[in-house]
């Protein structure tokens, strides 16, 4: 992919560029999936609903954004990137303006926070500051947790646990063990999103010190962390029926299987910039799957 010119673009398609749109799924997902889950428990709120959708957005484009500039500005985005163009790297817009941009973000997202608190209770400005803080520690700090191994745990910790369990508390002002087991295979889902960059950027990576999983441990394992992760996000649901947490019709997630085996296969062929594809792919395959999800629990409950 050619990097852009700053002068062929527009200001807002520059920006649209900076919020990475194809990495929202990331965020709008799990708030999907766990708002359904307090409907099927009957303790729906739709402003809970809205504002944990909203907060989520805004958190992730805030990690991107940081994601953007914090990154070049330690090197790890380079000419030879073979990923999406990225705009401070790319000249299209300086770090000062990226990281007011990253201000403005996280500000919105903490006025979402304030609204869920106001109605679900003060233990979302922890989730919310905690958030943001990783965020923003992902790629800054003196010991950026992408670059040191910890970005897969982090982001399970993060996009899964805390944006389903966080999301179902703002409806229920608790948090069950079906919140809790419903986050691991969407966790597992959202950090497949991670592991397919990470291997795409393995060269460059290991080039620039960062030192993320994919690095430490090969393309090989790479590509079985991928599998392993996509086999336990359609074999949690099952477990889940069988033990009673939640309707069988939550296995509605496995007519997505289809989208998900070309992306194994995609794995386990490709490598490079032809990874972007299969980066796409995946996170449509984590909204596509949250969507069934949520389909089939308001099923279970218009049923019941």
């Amino acid at each position: 992919m050619t990097q852009a010119q700053p002068s062929s673009l527009s200001p807002l398609r520059v920006w649209w560029m900076a919020i990475r749109p194809r990495t929202l799924p990331a965020a709008v997902a799990p708030v999907i999936a766990a708002s359904a889950l307090a409907f099927y428990d009957g303790m729906f709120r739709w402003d809970a609903a809205l504002a944990a959708l909203l907060g989520a957005l805004f958190l992730q484009i805030g990690a991107n954004l940081a994601n953007d500039v914090y990154d070049y500005q330690k090197g790890a985005d380079t000419s030879q990137r073979v990923g999406p163009t990225r705009v401070t790297q790319a000249g299209l817009l300086t770090p000062a303006q990226v990281k007011m941009g990253v201000a403005v973000v996280f500000g919105l997202a903490a006025l979402c926070g304030v609204y869920l608190t106001l109605i679900s209770g003060w233990l979302v400005i922890a989730i919310g500051v905690l958030s943001i803080i990783s965020a923003v520690l992902y790629t800054a700090g003196p010991y950026p947790l992408g670059y040191n191994g910890l970005g897969d745990l982090f982001v399970f910790l993060f996009f899964g646990l805390a944006a389903v369990a966080g999301t179902y508390y703002v409806h229920t002002r608790t948090v069950s063990l079906t919140a809790v087991a419903l986050s691991v295979p969407i966790g597992a889902l959202v950090v497949n999103i991670l592991v397919v960059n990470n291997l795409r950027d393995i060269p460059t990576d290991t080039l620039s010190g960062k030192r993320t999983l994919a690095v430490r441990f090969g393309a090989d394992w790479t590509r079985k962390e991928y599998l392993s992760l996509t086999v336990l996000a359609y074999l949690a649901p099952l477990l889940m029926a069988l033990s009673g947490l939640v309707s069988p019709w939550i296995l509605l997630c496995w007519l997505s299987i289809p989208k998900a085996i070309p992306l194994v296969r995609q794995i386990y062929t490709e490598s490079g910039r032809a990874l972007n594809r299969t980066l796409a792919g995946t996170g449509q395959l984590e909204l596509l799957y949250c969507l069934l999800i949520a389909a089939g629990l308001a099923l279970a409950k218009f049923l019941a």
